[in-house]
């Protein structure tokens, strides 16, 4: 019978980490393999017996007989995400880019018009108003954290759109906030809502494209929450300097408005377990109308829980992904030092080209463009190249796949992150021309791209069916990181001055970064072999 099988074939892990993480049921994916004679590896031995026991449990409770298996009609089944024509595939990336974009644009675009915000609401502390812009991305450290999960329970469609229109709907507010507490509140509910595709998106790209395809498709996928940030203050500055600043959150919110319409026409379900799920529905539908009488119709692979209990587990899996998971944890503490500084630089660029230059609001907004011009560039070099490096050192390891076959362009990164660093502190000066400057703040953009989409991809393929969970644990660093590090820069800068401030950001840069691609290459399997999550790609 068509799309009923007893073989795994869906392109996704079972789900073991739930049941060590606590489930009393199995998968009906490990089941199969027993009763096909399937031979455990050594480190999955104190699995097989407990498979055992539970197979002589659940047959004395005749819940092995009559059961109907469904899975994918064969490798070719086009409602496998991963078989979708490329056309489309690229359609999708980009939609949950533009949802993942718009977000971070919208965090960074009140920034060049914090002194209009600040005498608007008579705001009287640099910090205050630093928190206003920050406040939005401490949001991001807790929302994928429950939005991540869910798209794992009620899939990756619904969660996006649901967030994204709570988004909508709390940016609009900010443009009616009539006080500080207002402005702060509003923003960080919009940002709740805005930080639903970092991990969500990141999901969906897991789930429509094969590994040795994807490295290009995160490229792409991660160009957007980092040009967000560049492209936001230059419409802020020029928004703020021609109007005023509520329409920075007005006409954020009319964009957002119409990427909502266009992803409702685009964005169809992705999660591989959800689409299974309503194929069984649908077979159950049909074998009753047929008049066949079975027990239980069931996905190969997923485990058959109640509600309650998915969810449950769900939203602890990202809390102990990120205390259980070394490498979340290593990765994550890197991933905040480089989002930090990108936050850090949005801050304080208004500081050099308008303190420093004497430039008006909106002619310093447009340095702005140099961040993005090295971003841009490194989101173009990752996709250019990063499939290609992938594919050989696979060839190199004899055809076995690796996650750290992503690392290796986070080498030039690592140096040139530190470079656009010293650069841009030390020629911040009057009488050196803004240009130089601008190649360094070019540098930044350029390193924190590179490094960050190693990064983002490694998680994506080592963590791939709960890759929505394991972004979220990273990301709860990154966007502490992002909230804490513009709230300090006012007083390094007046203190340290640029030179000295940058330098030292550089020398961590150095000291941390510069070995971290070679640490993570030489420990990262090591690190893989201990979790209960991972899943190595073939």
């Amino acid at each position: 019978m068509s799309g009923l099988s007893s073989t795994t074939g869906f392109g996704v892990p079972d789900c073991a980490a739930d049941r060590d993480a606590g489930s009393t049921e199995d998968t009906v994916n490990d089941l199969e393999k027993i009763t096909s004679g399937a031979t455990a590896s050594a480190e999955n031995a104190e699995q097989t017996e407990e498979l055992e026991e539970t197979k002589e449990r659940l047959s004395l409770k005749g819940e092995t007989e009559d059961i109907v298996f469904v899975d994918w009609d064969g490798a070719n089944d086009p409602e496998n995400p991963r078989n979708w024509s490329n056309p489309r595939k690229w359609l999708v990336t980009i939609t949950v880019a533009l949802y993942t974009g718009i977000s971070p644009l919208v965090s960074s675009v009140g920034s060049p018009a914090g002194e209009l915000v600040k005498a608007d609401l008579n705001i009287s502390s640099p910090v205050v108003v630093n928190l206003t812009t920050t406040v939005f991305v401490l949001a991001f450290a807790f929302g994928p954290m429950v939005f991540g999960p869910l798209s794992e329970v009620f899939g990756r469609r619904r969660v996006l759109h649901l967030a994204n229109i709570f988004f909508l709907i709390f940016n609009l507010a900010c443009g009616f906030a009539q006080n500080t507490s207002q402005l702060i509140v509003f923003r960080f509910l919009a940002g709740l809502g805005g930080s639903c595709p970092f991990s969500v998106g990141g999901g969906v790209v897991g789930d429509v494209w094969r590994p040795d395809e994807r490295g290009q498709a995160v490229a792409i996928f991660s160009l957007s929450p980092f040009l967000g940030p560049a492209i936001g203050p230059i419409a802020g500055a020029w928004i703020a300097q021609t109007t005023t600043w509520r329409w920075a959150f007005w006409s954020t919110a009319i964009a957002t408005a119409v990427l909502q319409i266009a992803g409702f026409i685009v964005l169809k379900e992705s999660y591989a377990p959800i689409i299974l799920e309503r194929k069984a529905r649908a077979r159950r539908q049909l074998l009753l109308s047929q008049g066949i009488q079975t027990s239980q119709v069931r996905v190969v692979g997923v485990v058959k829980q109640r509600w309650r209990v998915l969810i449950s587990r769900a939203l602890v899996r990202p809390f102990a992904l990120f205390y259980r998971e070394t490498i979340i944890q290593v990765f994550g503490i890197y991933m905040a030092f480089i989002y930090g500084l990108l936050y850090l630089f949005l801050t304080s660029m208004p500081g050099i080209f308008k303190g420093v230059y004497g430039e008006s609001i909106g002619i310093s907004g447009l340095h702005y463009i140099a961040l993005g011009l090295g971003i841009t560039i490194g989101s173009i070099v990752n996709s250019l190249l990063m499939d290609k490096v992938y594919l050989l050192f696979r060839k190199r390891n004899g055809g076995e796949s690796r996650p750290e076959f992503r690392l290796p362009l986070m080498v030039p990164g690592s140096i040139l992150l530190p470079i656009g660093l010293l650069l841009t502190g030390w020629t911040a000066r009057s009488n050196i021309h803004w240009i130089v400057p601008d190649l360094g703040i070019f540098f930044v953009g350029a390193g924190i791209i590179l490094d960050f989409v190693a990064i983002q991809t490694y998680v994506i393929d080592a963590f791939t069916l709960h890759a929505a969970s394991a972004l979220a644990a990273v990301l709860f660093f990154r966007a502490m990181a992002g909230f804490g590090f513009p709230l300090f820069s006012p007083y390094m800068y007046s203190a340290l001055g640029y030179g000295n401030g940058d330098t030292i950001l550089a020398c961590f840069a150095i000291i941390v970064g510069i070995p971290a691609p070679f640490f993570f290459w030489h420990f990262g399997e090591r690190f893989r072999r201990r979790s209960k999550y991972t899943h190595a790609q073939k």
